[in-house]
Parts: C-alpha cells; sequence; structure tokens
C-alpha cells in the first residue's frame, strides 16, 4: 500500500509500505479520508512520538470501509462504512483500527467528511464535558477558535447551551468563529484575554501551555477549570498559586493519544461517550465537521503546512484513494 513517511530529514513522502494486518480486537480499514492534526506535525518534528506498538505512520482519525476482521472481532460486516479514533497509522491507503474505537458514520455527513471528527470529538468531549463538567450557562473559553478541535469545540458548547469566548489570530477565523455562535471572540494580537475576562471563566481549553498558564489562572471564575491539551506555547510557565487556591480552582492536563485501549479513561469508554452523547447532536445538525480543504495523500507536506497557516479554519483532510 502507498502511505507518508517522513525521512531523516523531516521530509514528507509516499512509499509503498506493508499493508498492514489486524491483530486480535482489530479490524482492517480502507482509508476514505484521514485527518491531520497538530499531533501530527508535532510527531514530524520528533516531539511527540507514538505510543509503543502502534505505527510511526502519522494520522490519528480516519473514515473508510471496514475490509478484514482480526482474530476475536464479530462486527462489524465486511464493506461496512465507519470512521475511528486511531494512535497512528492513518496517512495511508489501510490502517488497523481497534474494533472498540470504531464509530459508525453519522447521519447526515459523508464518508470523506466524517473523518474530521473521531479526534476533535474524542479530544473536546473527553475534556470540556466529562473531565471539566461543562453545562448550560458556563461560559467557555477556547483558544484557538479556528482551529479543528476550536471550531468544534464552539459547536459542543453551544449545543450543550454554555456562551462561549475565542482567542483568534485574523479576523477571517473571527467571522468564522462567530458563524459557529461564539459569543465573544478576542484577536491576541491586539487583545489581553485575561484582562477582558478576568475572573469570569467558568472552563478553559488550552493548547497553549506555559506561556497561558498565569493568565489562565487569572480569567478564571471561582471553581474554574483549566484543561491544558498542548503545548504550542512551550512546556513551562509560572503559576500564581495563591490565585488559584483562593478561586478553589483545578488545573487538568489531558490527552487522548496515550490512553489505555480499555478501562476507566480508556479511548474505547472515550469513543463510547461520543457515539452515546454527541453522535446525536450531528445528527440533529447542532454540530458538523468544519473543513478548510482536502488533499490527496501526496499533498500530505501542503495540508499539514495549511493547517499550521492562518488561511485555515477547521480540518484539514488527505484522500488516500485518490492519488
Amino acid at each position: 500500500m502507498r502511505a507518508i513517511v517522513v525521512d531523516d530529514k523531516k521530509n514528507l513522502a509516499v512509499e509503498e509500505v506493508p499493508t498492514p494486518t489486524p491483530a486480535p480486537g482489530e479490524v482492517l480499514i480502507r482509508v476514505a479520508a484521514a485527518g491531520i492534526n497538530r499531533g501530527d506535525v508535532m510527531q514530524r518534528q520528533g516531539l511527540y512520538p507514538p505510543p509503543q506498538g502502534i505505527s510511526d505512520i502519522m494520522g490519528l482519525e480516519i473514515s473508510g470501509t471496514v475490509v478484514a476482521l482480526g482474530p476475536g472481532v464479530d462486527g462489524p460486516a465486511l464493506g461496512h462504512e465507519v470512521c475511528a479514533l486511531i494512535a497512528g497509522g492513518g496517512y495511508a491507503e489501510y490502517a488497523v483500527v481497534p474494533a472498540s474505537q470504531l464509530l459508525p458514520v453519522p447521519a447526515g455527513v459523508t464518508l470523506i467528511d466524517s473523518a474530521a471528527l473521531p479526534e476533535v470529538a474524542s479530544t473536546v468531549w473527553s475534556t470540556i464535558v466529562t473531565d471539566a463538567g461543562l453545562q448550560a450557562g458556563d461560559l467557555l473559553l477556547v483558544h484557538g477558535g479556528g482551529s479543528g478541535i476550536g471550531t468544534h469545540a464552539i459547536q459542543v458548547a453551544k449545543a450543550l447551551g454554555a456562551r462561549v469566548a475565542v482567542t483568534v489570530g485574523s479576523e477571517a477565523k473571527a467571522q468564522r468563529c462567530r458563524d459557529l455562535g461564539a459569543d465573544i471572540v478576542l484577536n491576541y494580537r491586539d487583545q489581553d484575554f485575561a484582562a477582558e475576562l478576568a475572573g469570569q471563566v467558568d472552563v478553559i481549553l488550552d493548547i497553549m501551555g506555559g506561556s497561558y498558564l498565569s493568565r489562565n489562572i487569572d480569567a478564571l471564575a471561582v471553581g474554574g477549570r483549566l484543561v491544558i491539551i498542548g503545548m504550542q506555547g512551550g512546556f513551562t510557565g509560572e503559576a500564581n498559586v495563591g490565585a488559584l487556591i483562593g478561586k478553589r480552582a483545578r488545573i487538568i492536563g489531558l490527552n487522548v493519544r496515550n490512553r489505555p485501549l480499555t478501562g476507566p479513561g480508556s479511548k474505547a469508554e472515550i469513543v463510547a461517550a461520543v457515539a452515546t452523547d454527541e453522535w446525536p447532536l450531528i445528527e440533529q445538525g447542532l454540530i458538523r465537521p468544519i473543513i478548510s480543504a482536502k488533499l490527496p495523500l501526496a499533498d500530505a507536506d501542503e495540508g499539514q503546512a495549511l493547517l499550521e497557516s492562518k488561511d485555515s479554519v477547521g480540518k484539514v483532510l488527505l484522500l488516500p484513494q485518490s492519488s
């Protein structure tokens, strides 16, 4: 099969590699589309290696058709269309997926577009809903509102009856966030979110990490929850512990990729919650995949560059079968 590989100079290229064989509990998928995520860019840079035993081919979410079942897997049926959360291997014509991480394609969403959902849905639902307890009437602050995570988080929060503030870096992204329902839109280039929102925010979904830590705490309300899922602003930062204690606030560090396959807090548990609780919101039209571009597999380098640019809003997809 064809897949994207990373050479010693961190360049991306299409190469022929062996087609994977599903192990016990796994399913082989013919990939229709694969989502590009910032985790892929970090992996390419050597900053986010795949978990032990996982393919070093990038790609954390896919959609496609079931073509083979591993030992011990009774379903879904061959030929069934699915989307899936994976820990790696998506930038390829075929990928193996634990059966417990398969999701049905939501009604009203195409097979290709559904590839834009599993990673963002699993990340957003498990962080702001399951762990941070976002509820109707809360104010959610999302850093990077125009990203795949950001555009999805806006929609989830609005579907749950919460208010949403976002930070963005361009007017184009600001307008798209407003179109999705964001109540407060702040351009981080000339507005200080901590000053604008001091003491008001119930939940923060943060991709920046160290450089935003102190200001995030300033923005939190009493009982607020800061959920850190990225480190684009660095690995370390200073925190006013007195302010944290005074607000009875919590700092939560989370990711999805390195969780166990099964058990409490596992990927299987997250995927099940997404299927049960979020998929109906998608099928009601309250949440939809936001896609900036769809590119052939050979254009993975261009896709990653687009994801990192000011021009991309939402997800970028690769189409392995189109090139």
